[in-house]
């Protein structure tokens, strides 16, 4: 058996968060500690609001997430609120200075009422003028196509908090329109086959993008191409948006 919990704990593993080490953590990290209050939308196992209380955050951190193995891990820090919800859900009226949408979280809304909803849920936590920072992959980069067991980039291995070893990939399963279905499996180095995932993900141009957000009554105060800060371009793989409510 390999169970959610033992799913949320791989997910550490696969992705730690360090913002001394990790360009796009060094890019998020100031800015929270920076917010007197702050909304992590997918929060996740919620390493990043736990770091954010080690270094001294003293304000109100909030984390939002739909998986309940996740926050169950979450929670081993009671000195943070762990609300279990989607952005769409978020807390109206909570007026926090930031929300954070990490970790590409934003590509899992599908649908353009997935992306209203969790936008105006976003919204309508935050304080006039607060600000919303997310990442989606640019779908001029095709990143799906690095993501196969054939490319070693994309295979990790591991060792659990059991002590097994363990390999994981991606495939890709389908694409359709801005959409891209991926699998991931998860296996013992034998091969022996543990568990798989799937994941729908969805690839929004700038324009598209853009549009939804003023649609939602956010101005973009700024756009990256990079964890380097440099500008949206022809090579660029990520869109890193500063997003300020209006």
């Amino acid at each position: 058996m390999f169970s959610d919990a033992d799913a949320a704990a791989l997910y550490d593993l696969l992705n730690p968060w360090d913002p001394d080490q990790r360009p796009e953590d060094s890019f998020y990290f100031p800015l929270v500690m920076g917010a007197e209050s702050v909304l992590d939308v997918g929060c996740g196992t919620g390493s990043m609001l736990h770091l954010a209380r080690e270094r001294g955050h003293v304000g109100r951190l909030v984390g939002l997430d739909p998986d309940h193995a996740a926050l169950e891990r979450a929670r081993r820090r009671a000195d943070i609120e762990w609300t279990d919800g989607t952005a769409a859900e978020a807390e109206r009226g909570a007026n926090f200075e930031l929300a954070t949408m990490m970790g590409h979280a934003f590509q899992n809304l599908i649908t353009d009422q997935d992306v209203r909803a969790s936008l105006a849920g976003i919204h309508g936590a935050l304080r006039p003028g607060g600000r919303f920072v997310f990442e989606t992959r640019h779908p001029q980069a095709r990143a799906w196509e690095g993501w196969t067991s054939s490319n070693p980039d994309d295979v990790a291995e591991v060792i659990d908090e059991s002590g097994r070893a363990l390999r994981y990939w991606h495939g890709v399963d389908s694409i359709a329109g801005d959409v891209v279905s991926i699998s991931g499996t998860l296996a013992e180095l034998d091969g022996t086959v543990l568990r798989g995932f799937t994941e729908d993900l969805r690839f929004l141009d700038v324009a598209t993008l853009n549009g939804f957000l003023a649609e939602a009554a956010f101005e973009v105060e700024a756009q990256y191409g990079d964890w380097d800060m440099a500008p949206i371009g022809s090579s660029s793989r990520e869109i890193i948006t500063i997003a300020r409510r209006g």
